[in-house]
């Protein structure tokens, strides 16, 4: 590659990487990319070297190293904040991840089924009195896992468009002060319910971390608003983007969805499929703190190194014709998830969010069609997580 792409770069299509990616997916396992700020990194495009590389102990994830890369302006002054879990290494981020397993574990999801099946309908309820027509990422794609999540940590839902508002600027504000200010409102509003639950507990995750780990002085009240802020944030907003994009995606591959709703047994073989295809997460991020030899590359410490989901999950090597969505693929090795000690906790409320909510939408609304020119429906720039800025749609 005779020059550095750029990174991040915003999405032509939704649903495919950027076409100024081609390069990166050309010069695969490794290869150079420049950020915002002029900085050279390594960009990881190839998936056994992702593999091995997310599992590194020499990768660091800690962003207040000061040799830690930043993906765009507004996070570069946001780098000496700690960040619980994602932003801390083991033994911390281990004994933080214990605390949180068992409320994520496969049989926890499994009891949430319910309900989150009775919070989907409900919504369709409500689209199908006011229809036909809805903007679906408002009417159903963010409320799903927002109640869903809330309930789950025990977050009253009726705070949902506060903390969606600063969530959104966290995520997309136009400058650092702007990420600032939200934090410090997350925060504010963290800390007050969780002082709150000290004498009116309730029984979500964080009333049980309360009573138990923060009354035996495990934790403080400043370890769990860091822990609540990550959840809360990735707990609606990554299955959001995943349920409006998803729909968007079956709507433009028809012959894909007829499959899948004449056997909808596929559908948890459809989320794999879809979490390989959109990677949503696109551009994990790491610090190397010692010297690292792969894939024909030196990494030397202090080298900034980004993982480009993407890229690597439509690595031809592992999935055959990867720029195609088939649902009969061995899709699950994905790392749309990440990988190693830092894959997503919560990836089992995730899949099962979206087997209830696509499966759903598309059983109870079978004449379900997009309401406008899809290349004119807005996405999400390629600095944030990918998804539909709105999706209208009628039936």
């Amino acid at each position: 590659m005779s020059e550095a792409v750029a990174f991040p770069q915003d999405r032509t299509c939704p649903y495919h990487p950027p076409a100024a990616y081609r390069p990166l997916r050309e010069a695969r396992p490794l290869s150079r990319v420049t950020l915002f700020d002029g900085r050279s990194v390594w960009v990881v495009t190839g998936h056994a070297e992702a593999r091995a590389l997310l599992s590194d102990t020499r990768l660091s994830t800690d962003r207040t190293n000061a040799a830690f890369p930043a993906p765009t302006a507004r996070f570069k002054g946001l780098q000496n904040r700690r960040t619980a879990l994602l932003g801390v290494d083991d033994p911390e981020h281990n004994a933080q991840r214990r605390m949180l397993i068992p409320s994520f574990s496969v049989k926890r999801t499994a009891a949430l089924r319910p309900r989150i099946q009775e919070t989907v309908d409900r919504l369709i309820d409500a689209m199908e009195a006011r229809g036909p027509g809805a903007e679906l990422v408002g009417d159903f794609a963010l409320p799903v896992p927002s109640m869903v999540i809330c309930a789950l940590l025990g977050v009253p839902y009726e705070d949902h468009d506060f903390f969606e508002e600063q969530s959104r600027r966290l995520l997309r504000g136009p400058s650092t002060a702007d990420v600032e200010d939200a934090l410090e409102r997350l925060d504010a509003y963290l800390e007050g319910l969780i002082r709150r639950k000290r004498t009116e507990p309730g029984d979500g995750l964080l009333d049980e971390l309360v009573s138990t780990r923060l009354a035996a002085g495990e934790t403080d009240v400043e370890e769990l608003v860091s822990l609540a802020a990550i959840l809360l944030i990735a707990g609606h907003e990554t299955t959001a983007n995943m349920i409006s994009l998803g729909t968007f995606t079956l709507l433009r591959h028809p012959e894909q969805l007829a499959e899948l709703r004449s056997d909808p047994s596929l559908m948890p073989e459809a989320v794999e499929e879809l979490m390989r295809f959109l990677s949503i997460a696109d551009g994990m991020l790491r610090v190397a703190t010692r010297e690292i030899e792969v894939g024909g590359a030196t990494i030397r410490p202090d080298d900034g190194v980004v993982f480009s989901t993407s890229v690597i999950n439509r690595d031809e090597a592992v999935f055959a014709d990867p720029d195609a969505l088939d649902w009969h693929r061995p899709a699950r090795h994905h790392l749309a998830f990440g990988f190693g000690i830092h894959q997503c906790l919560g990836q089992n409320l995730a899949r099962a969010e979206m087997e209830i909510a696509l499966g759903t939408l598309f059983e109870r609304l079978p004449g379900l069609r997009l309401a406008a020119d899809p290349d004119r429906i807005p996405f999400k720039p390629g600095d944030t997580i990918q998804g539909m800025l709105e999706l209208p749609v009628t039936w």
